[in-house]
């Protein structure tokens, strides 16, 4: 199945709903970062998220960033979307082993620990909008759905799941964000609330065969679930050498200057997809150059 996303209303918009697969984009996260299980599944979950919250945005060159800062051994999890279906991640420590939790799954609690999510969208105006909730469970989906709540004040049910292979491939991945208008009748809330209820976990709906579409209509049922849109979703970065270039230009004539005596090739990684550029002493002498025009 390709990776996409629903957005739906139900309830005559008393609802707006979202829904995602993203197998597809977790595994090339997995691969270019080459994660634990627990740290694709803490990836994979953020990028879900991210890849709905992201076309909730309508500038076309609206971006959005979730940060989660935690005292567990993954440290920091940071997914950057834009509002096209578009999104890349990394972990801190993208090699981290734990025991499986008392539930006999993946421990992404355990390996996020206490911390901080950050929601920060720029929309090109002079400073971005930045909510900030303090981690409740580190199970991320519960966590986004306390920060709707308390940050931007709009009840919400979010649901995340990656299911890994036995050989730590991604088997499924996706999730869905349930958001309640302020026009929502006690009736509407009552039966999403039953509905609920009665949901298994994301990735058994995904391992069941349902689409993000199927997914929607069990989760409004009796609400007159209406799809308004589908986009396709993507793990993909904008890095190239060029903007690489500018990050070691803004390091200042000393770094450059530095690196230059050392008399060898180095090489920068890109941390939201590890591509690795390489420049040689002489592209060195050039960036220095240009510094000093600057």
């Amino acid at each position: 199945m390709r990776d996409y996303i629903v957005r739906a209303t139900g309830a005559q918009a008393q609802i707006r709903a979202f829904a995602c697969t993203t197998r597809n984009l977790v595994e090339a996260a997995r691969q270019a970062h080459d994660t634990s299980p627990v740290a694709t599944a803490a990836l994979g979950r953020l990028l879900s998220a991210g890849a709905m919250m992201g076309c909730m945005m309508k500038g076309e060159e609206d971006l959005l960033t979730l940060q989660i800062k935690g005292d567990g051994p993954l440290k920091n999890v940071v997914v950057t979307a834009d509002s096209k279906g578009n999104v890349k991640g990394y972990v801190t420590v993208p090699d981290v082993i734990l025991p499986a939790n008392a539930a006999g799954k993946l421990d992404v609690a355990g390996a996020v620990g206490q911390g901080s999510l950050s929601v920060i969208r720029d929309m090109g105006l002079k400073e971005p909008y930045v909510g900030q909730t303090m981690l409740q469970t580190g199970e991320i989906a519960e966590d986004l759905t306390y920060y709707f709540a308390t940050s931007e004040q709009v009840p919400s049910s979010v649901g995340l799941g990656v299911l890994m292979e036995r050989n730590n491939t991604v088997r499924q991945a996706g999730g869905f964000i349930l958001q309640l208008m302020p026009f929502a009748e006690d009736a509407t809330v009552s039966r999403l609330e039953q509905n609920l209820s009665g949901i298994s976990a994301v990735t058994s709906l995904l391992d069941e065969g349902k689409t993000p579409e199927q997914m929607l209509e069990t989760l409004l049922e009796g609400l007159d679930c209406q799809v308004v849109s589908t986009m396709s979703a993507a793990f993909a970065c904008d890095c190239s050498k060029k903007k690489i270039e500018r990050v070691l230009i803004s390091l200042g004539r000393k770094e450059i200057s530095d690196m230059i005596e050392a008399e060898q090739e180095i090489e920068v990684s890109c941390h939201f997809c590890n591509t690795r550029y390489q420049f040689s002493v002489e592209e060195l002498k050039r960036l220095y150059e240009m510094s000093r025009k600057d």
